[in-house]
């Protein structure tokens, strides 16, 4: 497993990317902390992407580690094998999760970082007892499914009472945040507590995504700094 990494990490997601060229567009982000990989299977998300294939050629074609976010039913089953396929850490739904704490103690045993995802409805609180056996959590801060849509402000109170709880329980876990990530919305949520941020259009849209990845890192790092 991974250590904790710098006070930011800037996670591109290939939702954003040109599939056709996907090993080129990973090599594209030289210098992101991880490779953010969405898994949709047209049922529990109203949208289909890639699997375990893809996710296997990709860990063998980047040096980058692999961020799978699975938005599918049944992670019981599949999250386990995504570990296996060579992601660096796996991110679960609770909403769809039969059993969480044994979930993300089978994705750990397989050598990756276990980590669970609230839908923007899903607060925080029920699930407080569940955070030791994590080593990630991630609000969704747009309605998993699409890429490309508008940062949901109503999250930064989550975010904030989810830091709140990580600090209260001391532990060395990573506050991710997806959806509507940008230079215009990044400090806010960094401001918020969060550590971890996944950027598509920000990133593959821009001109050099390397230098988008570099930029977002250090507006993250300052605005965490100010609060």
């Amino acid at each position: 497993m991974l250590n904790t990494g710098p006070m930011a990490q800037i996670n591109p997601s290939i939702l954003s990317a040109d599939f056709a060229r996907l090993a080129e567009e990973a090599r594209a982000v030289d210098g992101a902390d991880w490779l953010h990989v969405d898994v949709m299977d047209n049922h529990f998300v109203p949208n289909l992407t890639l699997g375990l294939p893809v996710v296997e050629s990709l860990h063998k074609a980047t040096d980058t580690p692999l961020d799978c976010h699975l938005m599918i039913e049944a992670p019981d089953r599949w999250a386990p094998q995504y570990a296996e396929a060579g992601a660096g850490s796996v991110t679960f739904h609770v909403e769809a999760a039969a059993a969480p704490i044994r979930l993300a103690r089978e994705i750990r045993a397989q050598g990756a970082r276990a980590s669970m995802a609230l839908r923007p409805a899903t607060p925080i609180e029920p699930y407080e007892d569940l955070l030791p056996e994590l080593d990630m959590l991630l609000v969704m801060t747009v309605e998993p499914g699409f890429g490309g849509q508008a940062f949901l402000d109503i999250m930064l109170p989550k975010i904030r009472r989810t830091r709140q709880l990580i600090d209260r329980h001391g532990l060395q876990m990573w506050l991710q945040v997806d959806g509507g990530v940008s230079a215009e919305t990044i400090e806010r949520c960094a401001e918020a507590g969060a550590d971890v941020f996944v950027a598509g259009s920000a990133v593959y849209n821009a001109d050099d995504p390397a230098a988008a990845v570099a930029a977002l890192r250090r507006q993250a790092e300052e605005a965490a700094a100010r609060a």
